[in-house]
């Protein structure tokens, strides 16, 4: 990942895409660290591409600058990013969990703030025999 974020900051086109997409998708932390987008965000709010979108604002800002970054066109992009989470995803860090929906509907770990899951009963069933204790490595889940 270190080395895709590098090449993003470079401007390769498609590791913009990529680090947008999984922003978008997934709302990663580290894809928020895009430093100052102000102006990103006034030329996407002033073509309105920041409505009818399911992900926060900052996020949106985000995607649209690595969009920028890589060169590619942020409307058509954003209209195809848009379409894609509409279809709804297994966003939930549970194996074998099976639910589908969308990123908002998904609790994120209140510790580590990556993992997500689609309830309490597949976060505490991921902390007790997933391995997510070891991974987020602090304390049991509220």
């Amino acid at each position: 990942m270190r080395w895709s974020r590098k090449a993003a900051e470079n401007g390769h086109g498609e590791s913009c895409f990529r680090l947008a997409m999984g922003m978008y998708e997934q709302d990663r932390p580290y894809a928020r660290e895009v430093g100052h987008v102000g102006e990103a965000a006034g030329v996407a709010t002033s073509a309105g591409v920041m409505e009818g979108h399911d992900v926060p604002s900052d996020v949106l800002i985000g995607v649209v600058h690595w969009l920028e970054r890589g060169k590619h066109n942020t409307l058509e992009s954003l209209v195809m990013l848009r379409g894609v989470a509409l279809e709804g995803h297994n966003y939930c860090s549970n194996d074998g969990c099976e639910v589908v929906g969308h990123l908002k509907d998904f609790k994120v770990c209140p510790q580590c703030k990556t993992a997500r899951y689609c309830g309490d009963a597949c976060q505490k069933q991921d902390w007790t025999t997933g391995g997510h204790k070891e991974k987020c490595g602090i304390s049991a889940p509220h």
